[in-house]
């Protein structure tokens, strides 16, 4: 038998080839890395970006059509035409600091004609707008004309950055109206930088002038990007935007940054976002010493084969007879093995198509148990807001008639109630995904009685139309229980509700009886109809979700089943029954807790 041992130098030689090819894959992957990275980042800083210019831009539209607003108040006009009266101007001042702390502004103040400031908001603090004279900044100058004004700069007073939003006061003369002066708001924008957090990447907003006006970083605050044109100096000198008349330019090197930027046409500003190249550099070079240390060992793993292969081959003369004899003994089990691999594969085919069946049938109920939770949040939503959507209809109807009567200050209430009503479906909103996620809400105090009327009044407009006296037997004293506002409001609501959805097929007298019971360390709240009561059906299967006996198809089925889960996750319970005299009986337990105690404001 000839002898197949390889030459050692041919052997090492290849061995030394091989190394030399399998390094050179490293500049392809090295590409490949860079271009996936770079798009992962980029990826990441547009969402960012997306985010905050989301952020940014609701901000300023929060705040865009409120001097629009607020320049039809007749007092503003008074003010103007006799900016003398003091009793006038300490009216109007109270009643800006009363919009700016509603609306969250940072200042709301007035200007006559010539821009001195007769009434703001700030009245009262030591960098008082009265007095001020703005004349000079655009934001007045649009307004006197008859436009929106607009205008980012450094308050001169305040030495506050803010945006301000401007509209002209009207005289109501006949034929062409004059300019009488003035309203501004100012919006503080530095919360837009919080929301950035301390991550590497950084942030600037830069103007129509391409000077820094926000940013994540105090130093490059009020730096010019590019150079400025004399005409672009003497607009900053004339308006006084940022401070100082000539910013200084930042000095950033561009080649250690990966920058993206959108363009904000809205407000004619430029948003940026700027990555160290350390966040592409690091991971690019951790992918090639891993691919280095993978060709590493895979040339590690060759020699050693190699080396084996020698050892093989410098044996294989003196294996050559046992080899031969095994031969035979292969040979006669090589049929045997042909057998048994022809069923083994018709098992293993048969076993893969069961799997890939399982699989199919794992997504499918996966798929099947995510469109349950979301019909149930969907539907358990719709039903929840229908009672602040009703009162919201039934406000903003009032509002429309206040407003043709002139009765500014009762629809301006009416608007209050219908913002605080948005914010109570919020709060719905939110426990109610809590709920559809199976979380555990926290009990916390909350005073029954207010939250009964509340609940109450949702539904006067109900109760006065279908005729029902509502009797209550209930303690003067303030009845603090552990169970969360918006919970508490949220069970009170859908009891009374279904009460008052009972008595609606009632005929004759609808009465419905309210009572609070103390007992020990628990409160009971009664609640009893005049109605035909709950059917042994209903008594069953009431907290079951979406069973409903309303004839009618304006009911889910949801309302019983929410309040179990909510009261019970405050260790509170729901008792149903059917009154000896007639009509519904539902209880509802308690826990009786002590009032929160409230720091004093400093």
């Amino acid at each position: 038998m000839l002898s197949t041992v390889i030459p050692r130098h041919i052997r090492w030689r290849s061995l030394f080839l091989l190394a030399l090819l399998m390094t050179t894959l490293l500049w392809p992957l090295k590409y490949f890395a860079e271009r996936y990275y770079l798009e992962r980042l980029m990826e990441q800083h547009r969402q960012t970006l997306d985010l905050y210019v989301a952020n940014l831009l609701g901000t300023l539209h929060r705040f865009e059509v409120l001097p629009q607003a607020l320049v039809r108040m007749p007092e503003l006009r008074a003010l103007l035409m006799a900016p003398q009266q003091a009793p006038t101007q300490r009216q109007v001042n109270q009643l800006l600091a009363q919009f700016a702390a509603q609306s969250q502004a940072e200042a709301v103040y007035l200007m006559d004609a010539r821009g001195t400031t007769l009434a703001s908001s700030n009245w009262q603090e030591t960098d008082s707008f009265v007095g001020r004279n703005f004349g000079f900044r655009p934001y007045f100058r649009q307004a006197m004309q008859g436009q929106p004004g607009r205008f980012f700069g450094l308050g001169v007073t305040s030495g506050r950055r803010g945006y301000f939003f401007a509209a002209p006061l009207l005289s109501d003369a006949a034929g062409t109206p004059q300019t009488l002066g003035v309203l501004a708001v100012k919006v503080n924008l530095d919360a837009t930088e919080v929301l950035w957090g301390k991550g590497p990447e950084h942030f600037l907003v830069t103007d129509e002038l391409g000077v820094v006006i926000l940013s994540s970083r105090d130093d490059w605050r009020f730096h010019a990007t590019r150079s400025l044109s004399r005409v672009e100096q003497e607009l900053i000198a004339a308006h006084r935007p940022y401070g100082t008349p000539s910013p200084a330019p930042l000095q950033l090197d561009h080649s250690q940054w990966l920058t993206q930027e959108r363009f904000l046409k809205e407000v004619g500003w430029t948003v940026s976002i700027l990555a160290p190249q350390r966040l592409l550099s690091t991971p690019v070079r951790e992918a090639l010493l891993t691919a280095a240390a993978v060709l590493l060992v895979l040339l590690l793993v060759l020699a050693v084969l190699i080396q084996r292969r020698r050892h093989y081959l410098e044996h294989q003369a003196q294996d050559a007879r046992a080899r031969r004899e095994l031969e035979i003994r292969v040979l006669e089990r090589t049929a045997a093995l042909e057998s048994l691999n022809t069923r083994l594969r018709a098992e293993v085919h048969e076993r893969e198509q069961t799997q890939q069946a399982l699989v199919q049938a794992q997504d499918d109920l996966v798929q099947a148990g995510k469109l349950s939770a979301l019909g149930t949040m969907s539907a358990s939503i719709s039903h929840e807001l229908n009672q602040p959507l009703g009162a919201i209809r039934s406000y903003a109807d009032n509002a429309g008639l206040l407003l043709q009567q002139g009765r500014t200050e009762a629809v301006s209430d009416n608007l209050q109630q219908i913002s605080q009503l948005t914010q109570r479906m919020a709060r719905i909103i939110a426990h109610l995904k809590a709920y559809a996620r199976h979380e555990a809400p926290k009990p916390e105090p909350v005073e029954l009685c207010s939250a009964l009327d509340d609940s109450l009044v949702l539904l006067e407009r109900r109760l006065k139309k279908l005729g029902i006296t509502v009797q209550r037997d209930i303690p003067d004293t303030p009845l603090w229980v552990l169970a969360g506002d918006t919970r508490l409001r949220q069970i009170l609501g859908n009891l009374l509700s279904n009460a008052v959805d009972a008595l609606s097929e009632q005929r004759g007298e609808r009465r419905l009886f309210v009572r609070i019971q103390q007992q020990g360390e628990r409160l009971r709240l009664i609640l009893r109809d005049s109605g035909p009561g709950f059917s042994d059906e209903a008594l069953q299967r009431a907290r079951e979700a979406f069973f409903t006996t309303k004839a009618r198809a304006e009911g889910l089925g949801l309302g019983l089943a929410i309040c179990d889960t909510l009261i019970r996750a405050v260790a509170g319970e729901l008792q149903l029954a059917n009154h000896p005299e007639g009509g519904a009986l539902v209880t509802l337990q308690l826990q009786l807790c002590t009032a929160p105690v409230r720091e004093p404001e400093a």
